[in-house]
């Protein structure tokens, strides 16, 4: 096993002035070929700290994320015009073309409609699209039931309060 390089004062002022410009504990540690833990110790006995930074770094991802939400989106869409347009091909005509025979010729013919081997090639290529694009996208619900669930749940709780209430004048009526 490799023995630890010692750090030297050079590399402990050098964190010191990139943490000052603004650079991060990752961009500090490639730039003096150091792992990132290195970094770490130095800035803890220089009493420097990258945790400022952790809110920028939070809020980059934040962004990154959203933007790889609408890049899902985006495709999400491209899928379902594929899915669409492959639909409409199981009942259109279809020009079915063959090259062979011992004189090599082409030939072509218009079916009115595809084989049923066909259709079911297409109906899986749907499927397969209608599929990813509802995985990189889910539809969201629409339906009201977490709104009915929670008017039911304060309907519930305004019933209960009324019953207790009730309870209380009646034993009250019930000791006068």
């Amino acid at each position: 096993m490799a023995k630890a390089r010692p750090v030297t004062d050079e590399e402990r002022e050098t964190v010191r002035q990139l943490h000052a410009e603004g650079l991060g504990r990752n961009a500090i540690a490639k730039q003096l070929k150091r792992s990132g833990r290195t970094i770490s110790e130095i800035a803890g006995e220089l009493g420097i700290s990258f945790a400022a930074r952790a809110g920028q770094v939070a809020a980059a991802t934040e962004v990154r994320q959203a933007d790889l939400a609408d890049r899902r989106a985006a495709f999400a869409i491209k899928l379902q015009d594929i899915a669409e347009r492959e639909a409409a091909k199981i009942s259109q005509p279809l020009l079915y073309w063959d090259w062979g025979g011992k004189d090599h010729d082409f030939d072509t013919h218009l079916a009115p409609e595809p084989t049923p081997a066909d259709k079911r090639a297409l109906m899986g290529t749907v499927a397969t699209a209608l599929d990813r694009s509802l995985k990189l996208v889910p539809p969201k619900d629409e339906s009201g039931v977490e709104e009915g669930l929670a008017l039911i749940t304060q309907l519930m709780s305004g019933l209960t309060a009324v019953y207790h209430a009730r309870q209380q004048d009646q034993e009250a009526d019930e000791g006068a």
